[in-house]
């Protein structure tokens, strides 16, 4: 038996063969995305003994090898979501920090209008020209409080149509990477091909959220979201979507789909691009909403109650320009009740001091033990609220009402006071003598206690024979230890003009030609004196609105009206250049994992080209010993003719 050296070249053409095959495929492919380089194994074929010795027998390929890397991929992956998770947050940013820079300063221009023009009244209050602009601007700055919430609300609308298509793709991917999964268990070689579109497929998943991969037999993988849920289990692909918010509906939750179970999940545990949109909306997006709703009802409630001091150009009580902060479409979704409450309680919420609220969101959850604990979303401040008939009270600036029904323990609800407030804001006044620019004396006296409060209702009768005027001024002094308190009334002299006592809840008197209103009471006695003389020229309210502009009115006295917007600005503004920096810095860490799997499993045309020449020359090699071979053979064959 002798060396079969035409067998012998016939597997080194064959092997050289599949080798160029390979790393031709290689190079079409180098601008493929997802491919994975491949490589052919040789390996030599079994000995053959003979004399006494061991000859070669050829050669084969033992397997075709996809170079890949599962910890480069896996940091890849990483890598992928961090930077989808920065470049999501940093584009929604810049977006809302361009809407509040250039659309917002038409916001700040006409309530710089509004007070330019409140400071004109305050020149020539009698003007009825100027009167009709003060309407106009506010007409003006109302409207530009609607755009800017609508603005907003478009975003948190374009925000969940977002969600909703990354859910839909999540599905699609799924589902392909089930029936990968599937055409993979039917033979014990995987396709590389399989393989890239399945890690093509994965790493565009990386982009949505967090992913966590489980390999199986045959080249197979489950795949995990985050530690949340599992994805896709083998051949069976799992569903995600969105449901109708809890408790604001229009704020759009995610879920998982199982089966025939449906169960919500957290967004802050998945990362990606849904993590993103998730975090911008609640806490960024509606944030700003709600502080843009702080600042139109410090407007409204700033001026509506100056107006309540004055005299309009009829000599009456000044009625409001703005809707009324506690009206019932300004008070429209300030409180949203969880869906799985056990209770039947209905609550509402009642602004009761501008100037405290903060801008922020609250949970307010009723204990076992029959306590009503508010915690600030924002800050994570806790307050035990105090029940006081159906009110709880004890909040920053705002109690809670029990408008029907009642609490069950575990009930939550989530309280926004300033929420819709911005989008709802109106200019009610229709007459321009509605303006309250004259200002009645009301003065306490000194040794009052300073809990007694009151406010003018009404002037009934100024032709009253006792109406107090300059010169002929009347005190009340206010018995506030009985129920209903009584007073009396005192002219100049000390004499007593009036008595009686309050009616109503609150408790209110008319008397002499006016009405007032007792708004908080000290339990003792105090007095108050009046002069509501009128004139048209009288100016004195129309200044303390123009003083409105640099007053320290919001936030406990920390902040003018303008500043509630500017610091929203300012904070949107801040937040933009941080991730800008984050968005970087995982641009970079991403980056070095993509080199780094493509040094590994990416084609390089230098290598190939080079592999390339090696196969051909061992191609011809071999062809060259087939030659060698044949000739052999017909040496031999004619020798013995």
């Amino acid at each position: 038996m002798a060396v079969d050296l035409l067998n012998i070249a016939r597997t080194g053409v064959l092997a050289a063969q599949s080798q160029i095959g390979v790393t031709s495929n290689n190079i079409s492919n180098v601008n493929t995305e997802g491919y994975n380089r491949q490589v052919a194994i040789q390996a030599s074929q079994n000995s053959q003994y003979m004399g006494g010795n061991y000859y070669g027998t050829g050669t084969y390929v033992a397997d075709v090898k996809r170079i890949y890397n599962d910890y480069a991929a896996r940091e890849l992956r990483i890598g992928q979501t961090a930077l989808s998770t920065a470049e999501t947050r940093y584009n929604k940013l810049s977006e809302l920090d361009e809407l509040l820079s250039n659309n917002g300063s038409t916001l700040t221009s006409s309530l710089d209008s509004f007070f330019s023009s409140v400071n004109d009244l305050a020149d020539q209050p009698s003007d009825t020209g100027i009167r009709q602009t003060v309407l106009g601007s506010a007409q003006q700055l109302a409207s530009n409080f609607n755009q800017m919430d609508g603005y907003l609300n478009s975003q948190a609308r374009q925000t969940n149509d977002e969600i909703s298509g990354i859910t839909d793709r999540i599905n699609e991917i799924s589902t392909e990477m089930a029936n990968i999964n599937k055409e993979l268990m039917k033979t014990d070689t995987p396709d590389p091909q399989l393989l890239d579109k399945q890690d093509a497929l994965i790493k565009e998943l990386s982009q949505y959220a967090e992913v966590n991969v489980i390999p199986l037999d045959n080249g197979g993988r489950s795949i995990m979201m985050g530690s949340s849920f599992m994805l896709v289990s083998g051949e069976v692909a799992m569903s995600m979507g969105t449901t109708t918010g809890d408790p604001y509906p229009t704020e759009s939750d995610l879920t998982y789909t199982l089966g025939n179970s449906t169960l919500k999940v957290d967004p802050a545990k998945l990362g990606g691009q849904l993590g993103a949109l998730y975090d911008y909306r609640d806490n960024t997006l509606q944030p700003a909403s709600q502080q843009l709703g702080q600042m139109a009802l410090g407007v409204a409630d700033a001026f509506n109650s100056l107006q309540a001091k004055g005299f309009d150009l009829n000599g009456q009580v000044g009625q409001n320009i703005f809707t009324d902060i506690n009206d019932p479409l300004m008070a429209q979704g300030r409180v949203g009740a969880y869906s799985n409450n056990t209770g039947t309680a209905v609550l509402g919420a009642t602004l009761d001091d501008v100037g405290a609220l903060t801008g922020d969101s609250y949970l307010l959850r009723y204990t076992s033990s029959g306590t009503y604990e508010l915690t600030n979303n924002q800050t994570g401040a806790v307050t035990n609220l105090t029940l006081n008939g159906t009110t709880l009270e004890g909040a920053d600036g705002f109690s809670i009402n029990i408008n029907s029904g009642a609490l069950a323990a575990g009930d939550r609800f989530e309280v926004r006071p300033t929420a819709n407030a911005a989008g709802t804001l109106q200019v009610v006044m229709k007459d321009p003598k509605g303006l309250a620019a004259a200002a009645p004396k009301i003065s306490a006296d000194a040794a009052n206690s300073g809990n007694t409060k009151l406010s003018l209702v009404s002037i009934d009768n100024r032709n009253a024979a006792t109406f107090p005027k300059t010169g002929t001024e009347l005190t009340y002094t206010i018995d506030s230890s009985v129920v209903p308190p009584t007073y009396q009334a005192l002219d100049a002299a000390g004499a007593v003009v009036s008595s009686g006592a309050a009616t109503g809840n609150p408790p209110q008197i008319s008397d002499n030609g006016f009405t007032f209103q007792l708004d908080s009471l000290s339990g003792g006695t105090d007095s108050f004196t009046f002069d509501l003389s009128f004139a048209v020229g009288d100016n004195s309210n129309a200044v303390a609105m123009a003083d409105l502009a640099d007053s320290k009115i919001m936030e406990g006295g920390k902040a003018t009206l303008a500043d509630v917007f500017q610091q929203t600005k300012l904070g949107v503004g801040s937040q933009t250049k941080a991730a800008e920096v984050s968005m970087n810095s995982a641009q970079s860490i991403y980056d070095q994992a993509y080199n780094r799997v493509q040094s590994e499993s990416g084609v390089n045309l230098d290598e190939e080209a080079a592999n390339l020449m090696k196969f051909q020359q061992a191609y011809m090699a071999s062809a060259r010993v087939m030659t060698t071979a044949n000739t052999i053979f017909d040496t031999l064959f004619n020798a013995v003719q």
